[in-house]
């Protein structure tokens, strides 16, 4: 039955497709980050499932989009930079037998990422995308978030619909990526224009939310604990009353602290005590094994270079007796031991110059999401959307940033596929609605005229199905 409905929705998903091809689009971004064909037990696990969806994407926009003004961002240049050079570490890897599974899917999820910016042309185009990518992951977190409400979860432990460690399916990337949508969740319930904004969807979204704060308990990953830590100050930079905010903070964490599972509190404990952890001594260790073989190979080492590691990993046990307190250092071996970070996972795997390409493309998007929020936080009526998306856009990457500095998720496709949406949204937002500068007396536009109406993504090209096709 599970395979019948996969299928069923899959097929009334693209059927549509052939009369509004934006669907194809669409049909990706829920294949990529639910990955039916995984949970499937015979009818689609044997099919190249994302690969179709993306032909027939790309076909859709080739054939039946508009190309008027077409132009490719300056981000979209770097990613393609980012893969060139991915490209290059994977030909010459330290590790042959290993580097090209990563590289199989890693260069799919940069070029749709390149290529996804061209198809959000409109306001309903970016909304829906990022509805379907919340929508998607939302079909992992609520399945998490029951479980754990029902048994508390564990580490390790917390099966969300199938026994796998890859993708969205992974405890720690699940924390920081339920975590990480908070923001969009709120806006499209305040903002969104798909459905209407009664006390159903508020009532969905507040469930939503609360389910995506339950991931980091249930999977007692300490990197969610730390990227709700995060969210909690970003939003706090657009509240009106802070101290009340502040006040409802701390209410709600001295209820919610006896509740929480005695693993979890446990676990989280080593955060401050890291010392006498032994996978948080191992990350130290190979983090220190990795800045060592940069300064010898500043090029990176391919893909899956952390393999080659061997590691002495020290950890400090104390022990009180009666009288007095021990103190016993262990010393013990590990090796091939995987980054645990982005940024050294990016420094070991490509050098110095890919380190230095993700995060210039990284600050990009801040910089930009800060110039529009600033830009447009005062505006009404029309534009009264703009600065709120880009708060959104924006907290969403400063917790996946923080996220990544303890699991290596450089290139998680759905952090990509968010970059992305930043680019097509930065790029409308300037086609649509044009700077004008004060000189004197005169008014001069930077950019291009604005659109005609039915192509702003007003409220009312926002509600016409035609900005689909």
């Amino acid at each position: 039955m599970r395979d019948l409905a996969f299928v069923g929705f899959l097929v009334a998903l693209l059927g549509l497709g052939f009369k509004r091809p934006f669907l194809f689009v669409l049909a990706y971004a829920y294949v990529d980050i639910v990955a039916p064909q995984h949970l499937s037990y015979f009818l689609l696990n044997s099919i190249p499932l994302s690969l179709i969806v993306t032909l027939m994407a790309m076909a859709g926009w080739l054939i039946a989009d508009d190309k008027k003004g077409f132009s490719v961002a300056p981000r979209q240049w770097l990613m393609l930079a980012i893969l060139a050079w991915a490209g290059f570490t994977t030909l010459h890897a330290d590790m042959p037998k290993y580097a090209p599974d990563k590289w199989e899917w890693v260069w799919k999820a940069v070029l749709w990422s390149i290529f996804l910016p061209f198809t959000l042309k409109t306001r309903l185009r970016i909304e829906a995308y990022l509805l379907f990518m919340t929508l998607s992951a939302a079909a992992i977190i609520i399945v998490g978030g029951i479980k754990t409400a029902a048994s508390g979860g564990g580490y390790g432990a917390l099966n969300l619909m199938i026994a796998s460690n890859t993708g969205l399916y992974e405890g720690s990337t699940i924390s920081t990526v339920a975590i990480a949508i908070v923001p969009i969740i709120l806006w499209l319930a305040r903002h969104g224009t798909i459905y209407p904004r009664d006390w159903r969807v508020r009532l969905f979204t507040y469930n939503l939310v609360f389910a995506c704060l339950l991931i980091p308990v249930g999977t007692e990953a300490r990197t969610g604990l730390i990227c709700i830590g995060v969210l909690a100050i970003l939003m706090l930079r657009d509240v009106k009353r802070r101290l009340l905010y502040m006040a409802l903070i701390g209410l709600a964490v001295a209820v919610a602290t006896p509740l929480l599972p005695e693993s979890f509190s446990s676990r989280m404990g080593t955060i401050q005590n890291y010392k006498g952890d032994s996978s948080a001594a191992s990350r130290l260790a190979v983090w220190k094994w990795t800045w060592d073989y940069a300064k010898q190979h500043p090029l990176g080492g391919g893909f899956d270079a952390y393999r080659q590691n061997k590691l002495q990993v020290h950890t400090v046990v104390n022990a009180s007796g009666a009288t007095e307190q021990q103190v016993d250092w262990r010393v013990s071996v590990d090796k091939a031991r995987a980054y645990h970070s982005s940024y050294f996972e990016m420094l070991g795997e490509q050098g110095f110059p890919g380190l230095f390409m993700f995060l210039l493309l990284h600050g990009a998007g801040l910089v930009r999401m800060e110039v529009l929020r600033r830009r447009y936080r005062r505006e009404e009526g029309e534009k009264a959307w703009i600065a709120p998306l880009a708060t959104a856009l924006q907290g969403a990457q400063i917790i996946y940033l923080t996220g990544s500095l303890f699991v290596g998720i450089a290139f998680q496709p759905f952090v990509w596929m968010l970059l992305a949406v930043q680019i097509g949204f930065d790029a409308f937002v300037r086609r649509t609605y044009p700077r004008v500068i004060e000189r004197g007396f005169r008014k001069a536009a930077v950019l291009t005229p604005p659109l005609p109406d039915g192509e702003r993504g007003s409220a009312h090209a926002v509600s016409s199905a035609s900005a689909f096709s």
